[in-house]
C-alpha cells in the first residue's frame, strides 16, 4: 500500500516492491497514482502465492478508508515495539 501526495492510499500486488515504487514514481505504474506524485510506501504484507496476494489486495480495497488506516497503524505501533 502507498500514500500518495494528497494522502489518499493505493493497494496494489508487486512481486518486486521496490521497482514497482520507482515506476510509481515515474509515472508508469498505475493512472491513479500519475497525478498524485511522489507516493511512498506505507505498508506491505507477503503471501505464498500470486492468488492470495491478489485476495488479499481485493479485501483491503474493499476496506473503508478509516480501517485502512487503522491497519497502518496498528502496522507501525507492531513495527515500533519490535526495535
Amino acid at each position: 500500500m502507498v500514500r500518495c501526495s494528497d494522502g489518499s492510499l493505493y493497494t496494489g500486488v508487486a512481486t518486486d516492491v521496490p521497482s514497482r515504487i520507482v515506476k510509481h514514481n515515474d509515472g508508469k505504474a498505475s493512472k491513479y497514482t500519475r497525478s498524485k506524485l511522489p507516493v511512498e510506501l506505507v505498508y506491505c504484507e507477503s503471501v505464498s502465492s500470486h492468488g492470495d496476494a491478489l485476495r488479499r489486495e481485493y479485501a483491503i480495497k474493499q476496506l473503508p478508508s478509516k480501517i485502512k488506516r487503522e491497519l497502518l497503524c496498528s502496522a507501525m505501533n507492531t513495527l515500533h515495539t519490535h526495535f
